[in-house]
């Protein structure tokens, strides 16, 4: 069964335009996105990872 689209004066054109923007900034910037994605990922293991040896270190004093 085909979805019936809403006819045009139905849509809001602000809105519309607003979803466009969106989509166009999300595929100019999905790269950069991963790449903060990975590099706070990594700073994040290794914070932990430094907090969590600092912490075994005390234990054993």
């Amino acid at each position: 069964m085909r979805k019936r689209k809403r006819p045009p004066q139905d849509r809001d054109p602000a809105r519309v335009t607003r979803v466009v923007r969106l989509g166009r900034w999300v595929r100019r910037h999905r790269r950069d996105a991963a790449a903060h994605l990975l590099r706070g990922t990594c700073y994040g293991l290794g914070t932990g990872a430094v907090g969590l040896a600092f912490w075994w270190i005390q234990q054993q004093l």
